[in-house]
């Protein structure tokens, strides 16, 4: 079992770093790095290239966990009793991979995508959770909320509704390490929300002034170098 632990982490990890939103910000001739909050997600993309892009960053995040967790639990490991732990460590890996890529200077997104594909590689019912997340979004007009919304409430359905499952507290300790990541890499927001100074969903950064920027810092960067 430690053995596919690792593999689980290594292979999560790796698919994390498939950075749907730097490729997609690629496309339209920018880094999203250097735009808005500066993330690599789905917020930020949409903020800065438009709500399709953003959809697609945030569709592109979650199949990345997804589909190598549906191919685990009903291809590679479907008799192993823990299979689903070793979802929810090989989605947490590709959480980790998708906030601190290695080829990106380890600078990526918050995660929550991502952690919304290994939700549902857990169980499916956890769909309602997304639709939830929607709502609240949709209400408070804060992704932040919603996101932080997910990764507290997911540590719990794992304690409720798997309790009888003999490797449940294993699987509540995995579900806590997403609360942490997703309260670490919300720290920022959190202080924003507190002093009502977070930026709100539909806040907008033009294609056009970010590609203009970005190409002035390549001139000042070559300037620099020359």
């Amino acid at each position: 079992m430690p053995v596919k632990i690792v593999v689980c982490l290594l292979v999560g990890y790796l698919f994390g770093n498939c950075q749907t939103a730097f490729f997609i910000g690629k496309a339209h001739g920018i880094d999203i790095r250097r735009y808005g909050s500066g993330n690599a997600g789905t917020t930020n993309a949409m903020r800065t290239l438009g709500r399709k892009s953003g959809m697609l960053v945030f569709l592109g995040d979650l199949l990345k966990v997804l589909i190598p967790g549906m191919l685990l639990r009903y291809a590679i490991f479907p008799d192993e009793p823990y299979v689903i732990l070793l979802c929810e460590i090989l989605g947490f890996g590709a959480v980790i991979g998708h906030c601190f890529p290695f080829w990106m200077q380890f600078r990526g997104g918050k995660g929550i995508a991502v952690t919304a594909g290994a939700m549902l590689c857990v169980d499916w019912r956890l769909i309602v959770f997304v639709s939830v997340f929607a709502l609240i979004v949709y209400l408070t007009r804060y992704v932040s909320v919603g996101s932080l919304f997910v990764v507290v409430l997911f540590p719990t359905y794992i304690a409720i509704m798997y309790r009888n499952n003999e490797y449940w507290l294993w699987m509540l300790l995995v579900a806590l390490l997403y609360t942490v990541s997703g309260v670490y890499m919300h720290r920022a927001n959190i202080k924003r929300l507190l002093n009502g100074t977070e930026n709100k969903i539909g806040q907008h950064v033009k294609v056009e002034e970010a590609v203009a920027a970005e190409e002035t810092t390549d001139g000042q960067n070559r300037s620099e170098e020359e």
